[in-house]
């Protein structure tokens, strides 16, 4: 009789094929990179082909082991499914992991906490607070169950193969200025110093997009992740930025509000693999964080230009 393959070593198979090395596969599961290569070995054995092979310094997948590597998926993914159906019949107390972006977590996170506290007082909720495109990856590779994530105008996301998008809402984006600055339109702001976040970034991107389409090249003199930051160098008057309503909503922002050409929004989706749609936890999650997101106090409106 054939030796049945063994459902761990397949899942360190697919970490391998997502992650690229197994130094990388070793810190996300907690093992030292001797057991990982251990069982890769192992389940060679068990498979009976080579499944990696030398590229460099590191290993890479053979064609065998990409056909495997596909299997291992499935084999992870109808686990899953099978016990997302045995929780809904009788949920257990279980764990929810969010990975969220910075914006949700101060503005929606905690209000949905509350929320999933009444309604499932016995569910463990970890969060961490990571960039989207960390946080998608890692859902696909199961680091996280539920991913909160952005896209901007024109600048939409990749779609992960397994993974399912529900959309929170959307969020205005405004050009933010302090309260003394006379900027009255994004073309006013053409000699401005402006603070954005780090090149790479879809949000960097857009924000270059809108200033070009204004007619100008930005002044991008301050780049950071958090938008706190941001709000904090324009309250000062040392920039101007294009600010989302949630970054605004809940901070004690003096700033002025500038409406930009067209009312361009972003949309805020949460994200979970399509194995686990049916998962208590993972609904129970979106319901919180849609009822935190219809909650929310928007940001004010337009402030009138000073004197």
């Amino acid at each position: 009789m054939t030796e049945a393959w063994s459902a761990r070593r397949l899942q360190l198979l697919r970490e391998l094929q997502l992650r690229g090395t197994i130094a990388a596969v070793a810190a996300a599961l907690s093992y030292s990179a001797s057991t990982v290569s251990q069982q890769l070995a192992q389940l060679e054995k068990e498979v009976g082909v080579p499944l990696l092979q030398p590229d460099g310094r590191r290993l890479r997948l053979t064609a065998h082991g990409e056909v495997v590597a596909a299997h291992a998926a499935r084999v992870l993914a109808l686990e899953e499914e099978v016990r997302a159906d045995l929780d809904a019949l009788a949920p257990s107390v279980g764990t929810v992991r969010i990975a969220a972006l910075q914006t949700a977590a101060r503005a929606l996170v905690p209000r949905a906490l509350d929320l999933l506290a009444a309604e499932r007082p016995g569910l463990r909720v970890e969060v961490s607070v990571v960039p989207p495109e960390t946080g998608l990856f890692e859902v696909e590779a199961r680091g996280y169950d539920l991913a909160i994530a952005e896209q901007y105008p024109g600048h939409t996301r990749p779609h992960r193969p397994g993974l399912d998008r529900e959309l929170l809402g959307v969020d205005p984006i405004r050009l933010a200025a302090s309260p003394a600055s006379a900027v009255a339109s994004l073309a006013h702001a053409r000699d401005a110093a402006w603070v954005m976040e780090p090149e790479g970034t879809a949000a960097r991107a857009w924000a270059v997009q809108q200033c070009r389409a204004a007619g100008f090249e930005p002044d991008v003199r301050y780049a950071a992740a958090d938008l706190l930051a941001h709000i904090r160098l324009i309250q000062a008057g040392h920039a101007v930025g294009l600010i989302p309503d949630l970054a605004i909503a809940d901070e004690d922002a003096r700033v002025r509000l500038v409406e930009l050409p067209g009312s361009p929004h972003r949309e805020i989706y949460t994200s979970a693999r399509t194995s686990a749609h049916a998962s208590p936890a993972v609904r129970a999650a979106r319901a919180a964080l849609a009822g935190a997101f219809a909650e929310r106090r928007p940001a004010d409106g337009p402030v009138p230009l000073p004197g």
